[in-house]
């Protein structure tokens, strides 16, 4: 059950972050995961996902919290100079993708929120449990991971 009620915290975190404005999907989905990884990485990689919202830069590509979700998994699945890539990275990624694409149909933003205005609380409140579902579907992924899951525990104590 513990799983289960960390898991749906994740998701209201990274679904506060966005409707209180304070991240945009992939920045809040990179803040609420890094937060649940016990902060390996600085606040500051939040910068990183700063250029995807509103699907890559307002360009209406790849939808912003899956940007952001890929690139949590990537905090614990990717590699440093030099490594080796991680055999479970892509598997991963690539599930997160089809995870999204079955709920919603597509994981294109301008797809998304075709049937949204742009800067409606209707859109708003679609994107925000858009970033919620892939911030909750990579907590569970991460809980589910033996290695990843003992390191979150550690970082707990």
């Amino acid at each position: 059950m513990e799983k289960n009620l960390i898991v749906e915290s994740v998701r209201k975190e990274a679904e506060g972050y966005f409707q209180r404005g304070e991240f945009f999907c992939s920045e809040a989905v990179v803040h609420a995961i890094n937060q649940l990884l016990g902060s390996p990485f600085p606040e500051d990689v939040c910068k990183l996902a700063s250029a995807f919202p509103v699907g890559l830069g307002k360009s209406g590509c790849l939808c912003g919290a899956v940007s952001g979700g890929s690139m949590s998994l990537g905090m614990a699945y990717g590699r440093k100079h030099g490594e080796p890539m991680n055999e479970k990275m892509f598997p991963i990624s690539a599930a997160l993708h089809d995870h999204i694409k079955k709920i919603y149909k597509s994981t294109c933003c301008r797809i998304l929120v075709k049937n949204y205005t742009f800067g409606s609380p209707e859109r708003k409140a679609h994107c925000v449990e858009i970033t919620g579902e892939v911030a909750a579907w990579v907590a569970e992924k991460l809980l589910e991971d033996p290695e990843i899951a003992q390191k979150i525990e550690m970082a707990k104590k």
